[in-house]
């Protein structure tokens, strides 16, 4: 089993101490828990791994680890499998020991349209809601931040996570925790707190926001990053039973209303800092992630609709503060 007892340590002496109040006992009973009946394959796949220390490991650009002299032919043909056995992988890209991890999204992309328009990360601790994979955070520490902390509840994303924490020597300044947001008490205590490809997934949209403003501390930076519609701050889409083949998606407002539901939770210095169309170029079908991706999910004759009808994935970056 899947242990966290070094994130405790870790928290113990410094201003997320208090978690510590709740925390243990929350995974604890996730630990006891019924599991994916894959889990234990998965589990394995990272115990199987061997723990390499990198001897060059670049966060900055991109999730790259390598040693000198490279591996041999066996030792990565032993890696691949394992991480094979991991698939789907959603959020990516990562190069380990000469293995290419393509993943259905170029995270990458989005990664470098986020990062000029925030605050520096340099000495942060920061929350990655929704972390996926975890390949966020690797680029948040990439970018100076002390402590990454992600919280995703899917079990295969906490494998994922581990394998590639594995490869990268064991590396201590990123956790990640099988919770949902609304499992966390008020911490505030979070420097920044991103929410990227979350907003649109809750069925309380603005509760969600009072969730991420309630982990920040004074003066704390919220990035938030979701799909939007166009048209004024009284537009907002509510989807029928399907958008773009996903099910659970509930809320979709133009950029406009989001300001202003951002407004109305309490937020300042909102600013909208990027608008972008999702393109098949940067989600897609790999050999990392064989099933359907965007270009399924799209009128084959427009693409500027999904399958069902509705105006096709644009995303926006907004930065908020807490007061």
């Amino acid at each position: 089993m899947i242990e966290f007892g070094d994130f405790y340590s870790l928290i113990a002496k410094g201003p997320l101490s208090h978690w510590l109040e709740t925390l243990p006992a929350q995974i604890a009973t996730w630990q006891k828990g019924s599991h994916h009946g894959q889990f234990k394959q998965w589990f394995n796949a990272v115990d199987y791994l061997p723990a390499i220390k990198p001897e060059r490991l670049d966060l900055l650009h991109s999730v790259t680890a390598d040693t000198t002299p490279g591996l041999s032919e066996g030792q990565q043909l032993g890696i691949y499998t394992h991480l094979k056995t991991l698939m789907p992988w959603r959020k990516g890209p990562f190069d380990l020991y000469g293995i290419h991890i393509d993943t259905e999204w170029r995270s990458d992309w989005k990664w470098e349209r986020v990062v000029p328009h925030i605050s520096s990360l340099a000495g942060r601790t920061v929350l990655d809601v929704g972390c996926g994979s975890g390949y966020h955070m690797w680029r948040m520490i990439g970018a100076g931040a002390h402590l990454a902390v992600g919280i995703d509840p899917t079990q295969l994303f906490l494998c994922q996570f581990e394998a590639v924490r594995k490869l990268l020597g064991g590396d201590q300044r990123a956790h990640l925790l099988p919770l949902g947001i609304e499992q966390l008490p008020e911490l505030k205590a979070f420097d920044t707190v991103f929410s990227m490809g979350v907003l649109y997934h809750r069925r309380s949209p603005l509760d969600h926001l009072y969730q991420l403003k309630n982990q920040l501390v004074s003066g704390g930076e919220l990035v938030l990053e979701t799909i939007v519609i166009e048209g004024d701050e009284h537009q907002v889409l509510v989807p029928g039973d399907r958008y773009a083949q996903m099910r659970n998606v509930y809320f979709i407002p133009s950029a406009a209303a989001l300001v202003n539901w951002l407004e109305k939770c309490g937020f300042i210095d909102i600013r909208i800092v990027d608008v972008c169309t999702t393109t098949i170029e940067e989600q897609r079908k790999t050999d990392w992630m064989t099933s359907d991706s965007l270009a399924e999910f799209l009128d084959p004759q427009d693409h500027s609709k999904t399958i069902e009808g509705y105006p096709a994935p644009i995303r926006a970056v907004i930065v908020a503060k807490r007061p």
